[in-house]
C-alpha cells in the first residue's frame, strides 16, 4: 500500500494508520455528507426551516473531533455536522432539534445547532458567533485549575476572526496559558464577503504573532492531514498546557445558507474547489488503494442511509410541541432552592464596602471551586480595594487579574460554568459592563431557557453618580439588564443586606448582576454579623411604617428618602427598601399601596426606561381602585450623568424628591 498517495493535488500520508482506522475516518466523514444530503432534499420539502451546509468542510470537523478525547469540550459553528456526528449522537435527536421537536436538545426553543450538550461534551453557538472563543477560555481555565490535562477546542469561521471576541479570547488565553485549540476554518467567503475584505494579512495563522501564540496552516479537505496534525498538536498541548491557532484551508461549496446562494462566487473557484471534496478525493484513494472495494462501499452507504431513514422516521413521528406557558416560564432560570444561613449573634460596625469584602472572602472559603476575576483585583486590591489582601489567601488561581476586555471575561465566566465551577466578574465600573453586553444578555441570560445549561456567573457592579466621576464612570444602569429574562438583578442600600445578598448571589447558579453604589461604599456604616450569612431573594425590606403615602426605592436614593423624611416633614410612610430588582417583591409593593392608597417611586435612574417605569404600571394594574392619587416617579435627568458638582447636583433627583412627595400628600 502506498504511503503517500496523491489524489487531485490532496498528498495522503498513511504511514501510521492501519486499514480500520482508515476505514472509520472514511465513515465519519461520509456520514454528514449523506445526511446533508437529505436535508437538502427535506429543505425544499419544507420539512426544515433553514439549513447552514457544511458541504465541502467535513474534514475538519471530523478530523479534529476523533483527534479529541470524549471528555474534551468541542465548541463547534453551524457547519461542523460532524462534530455532533462523530460524537455519535443519535441522529433522530439532531432530527428532532431541525424540526423543533421535544426529544431536541431545545425543546423547540431554537434551530439548527445553537444548542450544548453536556452529555456529549459539546457547546454550541449563537448567532453572535464571537462569544463562544471566550468560552472556551472558561473551560479550558477550570481544565488548568484542576490539573485535568484537557483540550479545549473551539470553530470559528475566517469571518469572525473579524469580531473583538476574537481578539480578546487569544489574548487572554495567550496570557494565561489556556490549552484551547482555535479553529478557523477560512472557506474564503463571510456570506458573501471574501477574505480580501475580511482581513489584510496573508494568512489568519499569522494574526498567531500577535499573541505570541503558536499557529499552524492546515489542509482542511485532507481528513488525514487534518487528524494526524490535530491528534499530534492536542498530545502536545495536554503535556506543556497552551493554546494554539489552527487555520483549516477549505472552501464552501454551498451558501451561506441555503436562501443566499453562490452568485457572488467566481465559477472557476467553485470548480477548482470541487475537485478537492474531501469525501469523494478520500473514497478514491482508498478505492485505489485497495483498502475499500465497491461491495464495502455500498455496505457502508447502505447502513448510514439505513440509519438515517429509520431515525428520520422516529423524529417525524414524534408529536409537535404543546406550548405550556408554566413550562415555558419555569425555564428561563435553572431551579434554586435558597438555603438560610442564620446570621451570628456577634456583630460590629463596618462600612458597606467592608460587607462586600467580607462576603466575597467567606465566600471564597466556602466555595474551593469559586473563581474571582477582574481588572487590577489581584495584587492591587481592585480599584476600590475590596480585594485587597485576597491573593495571599486564595492565590492568583482563584484571584484572577483580567486584561481589559469585559467581554471576554463574561465568557470565561460562562465557560467555568460549563465546567462545573462558579466564578463572580468584577466589572470595574458598572458603566463598563456595555464592553461585554453582548454576552450577558444573549449567552448568559438565555443558556438555560435554551438547552438547561445554568450561568453560575455574578457580575459585581460598582455604580452610581454623586462622587464627581462624570459620564462614564457614574451610571446606575440597572434597567439594562431588568428587562432581560433570564438575568437576577440585585441592588442593596446598607451593608447588612449587600453581605447576606452578595452570599445568595454566589449560592444561585443563575446569572446576576450585582449593583453596588459607589457613593455608599464608605459613607454608610451598621452592625453586620461578623461570620457568613444569606438573604433571600425577592424579599423587600420594610424601613418604616406609615399610613399616608408608600416611598418605594432601592439603593442610594433610599438614604435620600430616608433624610427627606427626617427633615421635620412630619410625614408618616412606609418606606421600602426593594433590595432585589428581578425578582422583584411585588407583594409587599401591593399590600403597602394598599393601607396608604399612595405610592412615589424614588430612584437614581434616568426616568424614561427605568424601572420605576414597570413598577408604576403594576400598581395601576394591581391596586388602581386602592390609590387615592396618580403613582408618581422621581429620578434623574434625561441626560448623561455631568462631572462638575453643580451640575451633577442638578442631575440627581434628591433635591426634587420633597417637593415630588408635598405634591403627592396634598393632591
Amino acid at each position: 500500500m502506498s504511503t503517500h498517495a496523491s489524489i487531485n493535488n490532496i498528498q495522503y500520508n498513511t504511514q501510521n494508520f492501519d486499514n480500520e482506522t482508515l476505514i472509520l475516518l472514511y465513515k465519519n466523514l461520509l456520514k454528514p455528507r449523506l445526511i446533508e444530503e437529505k436535508m437538502l432534499i427535506l429543505l425544499r420539502q419544507g420539512k426544515i426551516s433553514k439549513w447552514f451546509s457544511g458541504i465541502g468542510q467535513e474534514a475538519i470537523s471530523v478530523g479534529v473531533t476523533m483527534a479529541l478525547n470524549s471528555l474534551e469540550y468541542i465548541l463547534p459553528m453551524h457547519r461542523n455536522l460532524g462534530v455532533f456526528t462523530t460524537r455519535e449522537i443519535p441522529l433522530y435527536r439532531l432530527f428532532a432539534q431541525w424540526q423543533g421537536k421535544a426529544s431536541g436538545f431545545t425543546k423547540g426553543r431554537d434551530r439548527s445547532f445553537h444548542f450544548g450538550t453536556q452529555e456529549y461534551k459539546i457547546i454550541g453557538m449563537i448567532s453572535h458567533l464571537g462569544p463562544q472563543l471566550g468560552v472556551a477560555d472558561g473551560i479550558a481555565l477550570a481544565s488548568n485549575l484542576n490539573s485535568e490535562n484537557k483540550v479545549t477546542a473551539v470553530f470559528t469561521g475566517e469571518g469572525g476572526t473579524s469580531e473583538g471576541d476574537f481578539h480578546e479570547a487569544l489574548n487572554v488565553a495567550s496570557v494565561w496559558n489556556l490549552p484551547v485549540m482555535f479553529c478557523v476554518e477560512n472557506n474564503g467567503y463571510g456570506l458573501s464577503t471574501p477574505t480580501s475584505e475580511q482581513f489584510k494579512c496573508e494568512n489568519i495563522a499569522d494574526k498567531g504573532i500577535g499573541y505570541g501564540m503558536e499557529s499552524h496552516i492546515i489542509d482542511g479537505n485532507n481528513i488525514i492531514e487534518v487528524y494526524t496534525k490535530v491528534n499530534e498538536i492536542a498530545e502536545s498541548m495536554r503535556q506543556m498546557p497552551r493554546p494554539v491557532l489552527l487555520e483549516f484551508k477549505t472552501f464552501r461549496m454551498r451558501g451561506h445558507e441555503e436562501a443566499s446562494g453562490t452568485k457572488y462566487v467566481p465559477q472557476e473557484l467553485m470548480d477548482a474547489w470541487a475537485l478537492k471534496d474531501p469525501v469523494t478525493n478520500f473514497e478514491a484513494f482508498l478505492l485505489n488503494e485497495g483498502i475499500l472495494n465497491s461491495d464495502l462501499e455500498k455496505s457502508i452507504k447502505d447502513d448510514i442511509l439505513s440509519e438515517i431513514n429509520e431515525h428520520l422516521h422516529i423524529a417525524f413521528e414524534e408529536e409537535v410541541i404543546t406550548p405550556n406557558e408554566t413550562t415555558e416560564l419555569n425555564d428561563v432560570y435553572k431551579s434554586f432552592q435558597y438555603q438560610e444561613v442564620k446570621e451570628n449573634s456577634e456583630k460590629k460596625e463596618i462600612r458597606f464596602i467592608d460587607a462586600i469584602s467580607e462576603s466575597l472572602k467567606q465566600s471564597m472559603e466556602l466555595h474551593n471551586d469559586l473563581v474571582i476575576m477582574g481588572q487590577d483585583i489581584a495584587e492591587y486590591g481592585g480599584a476600590f480595594k475590596i480585594t485587597e489582601g485576597f491573593v495571599e489567601l486564595f492565590g492568583k488561581d482563584r484571584v484572577k487579574n483580567t486584561p481589559i476586555c469585559e467581554s471576554s471575561i463574561v465568557e470565561v465566566g460562562m465557560g467555568l460554568s460549563i465546567a462545573g465551577m462558579k466564578s463572580v466578574v468584577e466589572m470595574q465600573f458598572a458603566d463598563f459592563v456595555s464592553s461585554g453586553f453582548n454576552p450577558i444578555v444573549n449567552y448568559l441570560a438565555k443558556s438555560h431557557y435554551r438547552w438547561n445549561q445554568q450561568a453560575d456567573v455574578v457580575l459585581r457592579m460598582p455604580c452610581g453618580a454623586g462622587v464627581g466621576a462624570g459620564p462614564f464612570h457614574s451610571q446606575t444602569n440597572e434597567a439594562w439588564f431588568t428587562k432581560t429574562p433570564g438575568l437576577k438583578v440585585v441592588y442593596p442600600a446598607f451593608p447588612y443586606d449587600a453581605k447576606g445578598l452578595l452570599a445568595t448571589a454566589i449560592n444561585d447558579p443563575n446569572p446576576v448582576l450585582f449593583f453596588e453604589h459607589k457613593g455608599l461604599y464608605r459613607s454608610i456604616r451598621q452592625e453586620v454579623p461578623t461570620d457568613y450569612y444569606t438573604l433571600p431573594f425577592g424579599k423587600a425590606s420594610l424601613l418604616r411604617e406609615g399610613e399616608q403615602i408608600t416611598i418605594i426605592s432601592y439603593g442610594a436614593a433610599v438614604h435620600w428618602a430616608l433624610e427627606t423624611l427626617d427633615n421635620n416633614l412630619n410625614v408618616n410612610a412606609d418606606v421600602i427598601d426593594l433590595r432585589t430588582l428581578q425578582p422583584l417583591d411585588t407583594e409587599a409593593i401591593f399590600v403597602s399601596v394598599k393601607k396608604t392608597g399612595k405610592a412615589i417611586i424614588f430612584h437614581e435612574d434616568s426616568l424614561f426606561g427605568g424601572i420605576a417605569s414597570d413598577i408604576s404600571a403594576l400598581i395601576m394594574e394591581h391596586c388602581f381602585e386602592y390609590l387615592d392619587a396618580p403613582v408618581k416617579r422621581v429620578a434623574s435627568l434625561e441626560t448623561p450623568i455631568p462631572f462638575i458638582k453643580q451640575l451633577e447636583d442638578q442631575y440627581l433627583p434628591k433635591n426634587r424628591f420633597e417637593l415630588a412627595l408635598k405634591e403627592l400628600l396634598d393632591y
